[in-house]
């Protein structure tokens, strides 16, 4: 148990240090692209800030916890046999335990403001710590354009539902997020000069092969609780949907384009096994 507790807690140090702030989990996701460049995004469903997570509130306290006292054994200087210790002994050997239990918790008083400090600038000046947390989070959500509903479902899950609509005359990526400088992209939509769109969906996979921060994840999520989604890990359960009347180049769905009155459409069902990020290029009027 207590390899599995440092696994998980590991993992979402692993996890905030590498920008996976935000993960998504239950989730249905719509995108619409035209030869004109004209597009719609739609993502409903779960999204996890980790740093909000219960295990990340364990891995707080968990810092301030302190085995209790117990003598170690003593032995005779002559014979080397293991004898019972004076009073004398034991007191020193507590003394001694005292002072490094001190020392102890004042290295990790220490880390502990430096982690919250780096945790709090992550979420852009919300402190992970703060009972309104999730709440200023959620509220922050809502003053941007997109987010149409966004409630806190507590233990850092949020459920969400973002649409949104433009035309692709510049890169476009979601989640992007006020004050957040380290959001792994749920979809990112990149331009190229040739009049192409690049289509990739990183967070969208959980697999090792091609994910290892969320295949970190869900191995922790395993090892803590004995089943996928414990303790403020997320489970990957989505399907993202792409239409278009573009040309479709390249993409790694399991079906291939299918026709449709609008065009063609693909479509990408993920899940904990899913190894491959969705991916697609899609040639649209330059």
């Amino acid at each position: 148990m207590q390899r599995s507790w440092a696994l998980a807690a590991a993992t979402l140090a692993t996890l905030l240090l590498a920008g996976c702030l935000l993960l998504p989990s239950k989730f249905t996701s719509t995108i619409d692209l035209r030869r004109d460049g004209s597009f719609s995004f739609t993502y409903k469903g779960e999204i996890h800030v980790l740093a909000l997570s219960k295990l990340a509130a364990e891995e707080r306290n968990r810092k301030n916890e302190t085995a209790p006292f117990e003598p170690s054994s003593c032995f005779d200087d002559e014979k080397g046999e293991e004898r019972a210790c004076t009073d004398g002994e034991i007191a020193e050997q507590k003394k001694a335990w005292e002072e490094d239990v001190a020392a102890s918790k004042a290295a990790a008083a220490e880390k502990q403001k430096s982690d919250e400090q780096m945790a709090k600038a992550m979420l852009g000046g919300i402190d992970p710590s703060d009972p309104r947390a999730a709440q200023e989070f959620a509220e922050r959500l809502r003053r941007q354009k997109g987010w149409k509903s966004v409630i806190d479902k507590g233990d850092g899950k949020f459920e969400v539902e973002y649409a949104i609509t433009g035309k692709l005359t510049h890169d476009f990526s979601f989640p992007m997020i006020e004050k957040l400088p380290m959001v792994m992209p749920f979809v990112t939509f990149i331009r190229r000069a040739d009049g192409s769109v690049r289509i990739d969906a990183p967070a969208f996979a959980s697999g090792a092969a091609s994910s290892p921060i969320m295949g970190m994840a869900a191995m922790a999520a395993d090892e803590k609780s004995g089943k996928a989604g414990g303790d403020g890990m997320p489970v990957l359960d989505g399907v993202l949907m792409l239409s278009t009347d573009g040309e479709i180049l390249a993409n790694n769905t399991d079906e291939g384009p299918v026709a449709s009155p609008s065009g063609k459409t693909l479509q990408w069902k993920v899940n904990e096994r899913t190894k491959e990020a969705p991916t697609a290029l899609i040639r649209i009027a330059p």
